[in-house]
């Protein structure tokens, strides 16, 4: 059937030397991407996740989980770079699905992806309004109930002012151009790390080696379901491969900036939570801010506020990485005539997608402006989830069918550790609650609507096939 045609790795490359000469410009080299990759990975995670699973799930032995976590999200990352090495072509796991098991499955890949980055953008922006709002009423000011939270008539509120407006000020950054915007993202990530440090240098001098004993109180059980929380901390770091056109030297690149944004991430994770459980007892740690909860429980307070500052800069960060990566999304689909092509059409000046950026600027900003999102926050790891397992699972298929291909990184010994990721990844995904799944089916209904109603007949391997 046609729905399987698959494009070549050779025309991929082709589109892109394409897209090149139009206009996307290669800027971006390891270090962009590393921020790139800790800009979405460290955020609300780290100073939220970590009290509330260490409190419920694994107490100290969550630096443990954190350790478990991270090296299977290296698995997966092996994966990604491998593939990022071969086919450096924006849209990540879409892309790569594109090649491997043909246009219906990388649709369903890219309409995932659309809810992954996208739901996750909305739900990350409500986040930094209220962390924001909270910053306002330290000192003194109060916005309008009307305006500070989504539609909830119930409640007083019908738009979530302060979310709408910061995503649409990084929409802006982000149609400025790869470079640029990246730059702003570094220095972002750069204040929110030396945040993260000085939370660890002054917190360890109050660690105390007797709270982190018993050191598994929820028994070995307790640390992989924390581990298994955990590993959606690490969600972000493919965001790195949507960036694959604008790299200056992509198969090398790629690949490093890919491993070192997860190296960083797991090790401040790792040192947070062994700082955190060291200082608090983890019983205590079931807070919305255990990290500023902590400061203030060794009577730091003035630390405190630095750390209420380095959230709010790390929650742009992620907010920023994600709307970066649904535009080379939007871009990738685009160009391949699956959804219309004004989506890749790109700004000669900036470089950038400029139409897709925008659409996706607007598309989240309503939904983080109007609509409550909190009970379906598990729709954003299950889009995540999918990628991975797909991409996991395409490295064995490739491996076999196009052994002949270039290479620059090559995830060793295949086929146990893509496997171990795949299996890993489907273990998350059972274990999802139903109502997660019944949404995302329900989105993905709708998808292949729109795949059947538009994408299959305007896409261009087809009329370049002579399949339309």
């Amino acid at each position: 059937m046609s729905v399987f045609r698959r494009k070549s790795i050779t025309e991929m490359l082709q589109e892109k030397a394409a897209s090149s000469a139009k206009g996307m410009k290669k800027e971006l080299g390891v270090f962009d991407l590393t921020m790139l990759g800790v800009g979405c990975v460290v955020g609300t995670g780290i100073f939220v996740l970590t009290g509330v699973a260490a409190a419920n799930h694994a107490g100290p032995g969550l630096i443990l989980s954190f350790l478990l976590a991270g090296i299977v999200c290296a698995f997966c990352a092996l994966c990604y770079a491998e593939f990022a090495s071969m086919v450096p072509v924006s849209g990540s796991a879409y892309t790569y699905s594109y090649a491997t098991f043909g246009e219906i499955f990388a649709w369903v890949l890219g309409w995932d992806l659309i809810l992954e980055y996208g739901f996750a953008a909305s739900m990350v922006a409500s986040g930094w309004s209220g962390y924001f709002q909270g910053l306002l009423s330290g000192l003194g000011l109060e916005l309008p109930r009307a305006i500070s939270s989504a539609f909830n008539p119930a409640e007083g509120t019908y738009f979530d002012l302060p979310a709408v407006l910061i995503v649409l000020l990084l929409t802006f950054v982000v149609s400025r151009g790869a470079k640029e915007s990246t730059r702003l993202n570094a220095i972002m990530v750069v204040v929110k790390v030396v945040v993260i440090l000085l939370f660890i240098i002054v917190g360890v001098f109050y660690v105390k080696p007797s709270n982190w004993t018993p050191f598994m109180p929820f028994g070995f059980s307790g640390v992989v379901t924390g581990a298994a929380t955990a590993f959606l901390s690490y969600i972000g770091f493919d965001v790195v491969a949507t960036a694959a056109e604008e790299v200056r030297n992509p198969q090398k690149d790629l690949p490093q900036g890919i491993l070192w944004s997860l190296a960083v991430c797991s090790l401040l994770y790792i040192l947070v939570t062994a700082v955190l459980t060291g200082m608090v007892p983890y019983h205590l740690l079931n807070v919305k801010n255990p990290v500023a909860f902590a400061l203030q429980y060794i009577h730091q307070d003035w630390v405190a506020g630095f750390i209420s500052l380095g959230a709010i800069v790390g929650i742009t960060t992620v907010l920023f990485v994600l709307l970066f990566g649904q535009t080379r999304l939007f871009f990738a689909i685009g160009r391949d005539g699956l959804l219309p092509e004004r989506l890749s059409k790109v700004n000669p000046k900036s470089g950038a997608p400029e139409f897709s950026t925008w659409v996706t600027g607007a598309i989240v900003a309503l939904f983080a402006g109007l609509i409550p999102l909190g009970r379906l926050a598990d729709l954003v790891s299950i889009g995540t989830l999918f990628a991975f397992i797909s991409v996991s699972v395409g490295i064995i298929i490739l491996r076999k069918t196009r052994a002949d291909l270039e290479r620059s990184f090559r995830v060793p010994l295949v086929p146990l550790i893509p496997i171990i990721a795949a299996l890993t990844c489907g273990y998350l995904l059972i274990s999802l609650p139903r109502i997660t799944w019944i949404a995302f089916l329900i989105w993905m209904a709708i998808g292949l609507c729109v795949y059947f109603f538009y994408g299959y007949k305007h896409s261009l391997l087809a009329k370049d096939k002579g399949n339309s």
